[in-house]
């Protein structure tokens, strides 16, 4: 017992340790206040009201700041004002036949491997919590709504979706489906946020939506980005969480970038997909192992490979909900 509190309590210590740093490293209106949003400039998108539903958008990671210590960037920095456009013409887009799509700028931890998950909990959270509440009460009109994010975006998703969901049950009734894409959702998560529910199927709404791909020989605990986690996953071409693997013969297609431009648009389905419930990923075996993070960590890829079955399932998903 005694072990365990020390434990807890240098934990803690390195958390408290850690945020006082970054606190040093930033300004001091930007560290204690959150974001303005009522300010256009911190809104990547704002659109006209065409459908009677919302997506809710959160970028992954777009600061490109390396240093080995963790920081978080300005609302207006601009590395990520040029990057994160880009991640949302790749990803958001998958979206824009189904629903008008939200998209806020955001304080970004950057890709610093220390603490990183404490880290994005603190800033970065508080700004996406600050920006959706916003959205709710200025925008929304009582739309039901679509979230959806990928890496850190689906990061500080998860924290909203715990959090917000909870104290605003109201706001999460009119939830047709989170997309938490690129960030392990576990068990443990679930179990600890009874009000929420993992899909089980391509026509569920209220649920989330969760994977992380990678190649069939990254052994567990290799993956960077599932943090040493075994998180739940559904098949995104064939929507079920057994291990029943999904041909490209079974794909709607995917969003690539071709030459010579290297622009992306739609090719025929390029990656397969299978769970492993073991490792808690999901399995393509037939991309080039040398795409993404590095050998068979296909993250970057999370939407592009299967950016059109995501676009179908949320059309599903919305006429599903708006019938009951």
């Amino acid at each position: 017992m005694k072990t365990t509190k020390y434990l807890f309590s240098l934990r803690m210590l390195t958390t408290f340790a850690i945020l006082l740093f970054i606190i040093s490293s930033c300004k001091k209106d930007e560290e204690i206040n959150t974001s303005d949003y009522s300010m256009s400039s911190n809104w990547l998108s704002i659109p006209a009201t065409v459908y009677p539903v919302d997506i809710f958008y959160f970028y992954p990671t777009a600061w490109t700041n390396r240093d080995s210590l963790p920081k978080i960037c300005a609302i207006n920095d601009s590395s990520m004002i040029v990057k994160a456009p880009e991640e949302f013409a790749m990803q958001a887009t998958a979206f824009s036949t189904v629903g008008n799509i939200y998209a806020p700028y955001y304080r970004q931890n950057n890709y610093s491997a220390v603490d990183r998950l404490n880290v994005i909990a603190g800033i970065p959270t508080m700004d996406a919590i600050a920006a959706f509440d916003y959205y709710i009460k200025n925008f929304n009109k009582g739309r039901p709504y679509i979230l959806a994010g990928h890496s850190q975006g689906s990061n500080v998703l998860s924290s909203l979706l715990a959090g917000y969901m909870k104290d605003n049950p109201q706001v999460y009734a009119r939830m047709i489906a989170a997309y938490v894409i690129g960030f392990p959702v576990t068990a443990e998560y679930l179990a600890n946020n009874p009000h929420l529910k993992f899909a089980q199927g391509p026509d569920d709404t209220g649920v989330i939506i969760s994977y992380n791909t990678q190649a069939p020989e990254v052994p567990p605990g290799v993956n960077p980005v599932l943090y040493g986690l075994v998180g739940m996953v559904i098949n995104p071409i064939i929507w079920t969480r057994d291990e029943t693997i999904a041909t490209t013969a079974q794909g709607l297609g995917s969003f690539m970038p071709v030459p010579p431009t290297y622009a992306f648009m739609q090719v025929p389905q390029y990656a397969d997909a299978r769970v492993d419930l073991a490792k808690g990923a999901l399995i393509c075996s037939t991309a080039d192992k040398s795409l993404g993070f590095g050998p068979g960590i296909f993250h970057i890829y999370d939407y592009s490979f299967y950016y059109f079955n995501l676009r179908a399932n949320a059309a599903n998903r919305v006429q599903k909900f708006l019938k009951k």
